[in-house]
């Protein structure tokens, strides 16, 4: 895990950092097991007050490793995140399958989650940002729902936190096109909690506010926050049959080869 995500705990408060700086801290397969391995770790830590979220390098995630949509390229190869022969349906935690959980987890933590966010936040990597109760943004930080490049939608627990922030023709607009947006766009559109010349060090700041209060209320007022919303479970079932279907299809599989090659697609109608 050590490789993948770095936790160190001070004052109640929980440094999570991805360090997988040369690859921008995509997410590979050993990627997605350290982050549901790091929120099963913290569940459990006594005394944690807040949970500060962030990536090393120049980006906090630059979304899905590219050796798995390589493995995409091929026809019946598909990537899938966690184990090639992964049923996306089963639930493996609850109401998320495992990759969800690695972004759900962090819903699920008893505590306050900060992230803070540089560079880019692409794919799986901004569902990540998804996963925290704040996203704390650099002016210059970028985002994008870009599963749809790949052919894809989004599957690691997006779905129903998008649903409860941003309007309904935005997040279609977001969803169908992939556009990359910026971070004044993320904070019209209700993504970015604050945009910070430095957002770590801000988040840091509030966390430390959120540490000095009454960790039994911080507590509760999470869980009475995650009760606002709407079960959870039909959304994150419906991304992964949904994801299921699409991937090895002839025009997911198409999706890659076209971005692989730098060509535009040549698809099958439906």
């Amino acid at each position: 895990m050590e490789d993948r995500v770095s936790i160190s705990i001070s004052d109640g408060i929980a440094d999570v950092r991805l360090v997988r700086a040369d690859k921008m801290n995509a997410l590979d397969a050993a990627m997605f097991e350290a982050l549901v391995a790091a929120t099963a770790r913290l569940s459990n830590e006594k005394g944690l007050r807040v949970v500060v979220l962030s990536g090393e390098g120049r980006a906090f995630c630059a979304g899905l490793d590219m050796g798995r949509f390589a493995a995409m390229k091929e026809k019946g190869g598909n990537g899938v995140p966690g184990g090639e022969n992964r049923d996306l349906t089963a639930r493996t935690h609850g109401k998320a399958n495992f990759a969800q959980q690695a972004v759900w987890g962090w819903r699920q933590l008893p505590v306050p989650v900060i992230a803070a966010v540089h560079g880019v936040a692409f794919g799986g990597g901004f569902q990540l940002a998804l996963g925290a109760d704040m996203r704390f943004l650099s002016p210059d930080a970028r985002m994008s729902i870009m599963e749809i490049k790949w052919g894809l939608v989004p599957d690691m627990a997006g779905t129903p936190i998008l649903a409860s922030l941003v309007r309904d023709d935005i997040l279609r607009e977001l969803t169908y096109t992939g556009r990359i947006f910026s971070a004044q766009e993320a904070q019209t559109y209700g993504l970015a909690t604050r945009i910070c010349d430095d957002p770590r060090a801000t988040a840091f700041e509030v966390a430390r506010e959120i540490a000095g209060k009454s960790p039994d209320a911080i507590r509760a007022a999470k869980r009475m926050l995650n009760n606002l919303s709407v079960d959870p479970g039909p959304a994150l079932l419906a991304e992964s049959v949904e994801q299921q279907k699409l991937i090895g299809s002839p025009n997911q599989t198409e999706s890659v080869r076209a971005n692989l090659d730098k060509r535009a697609p040549k698809f099958v109608d439906v």
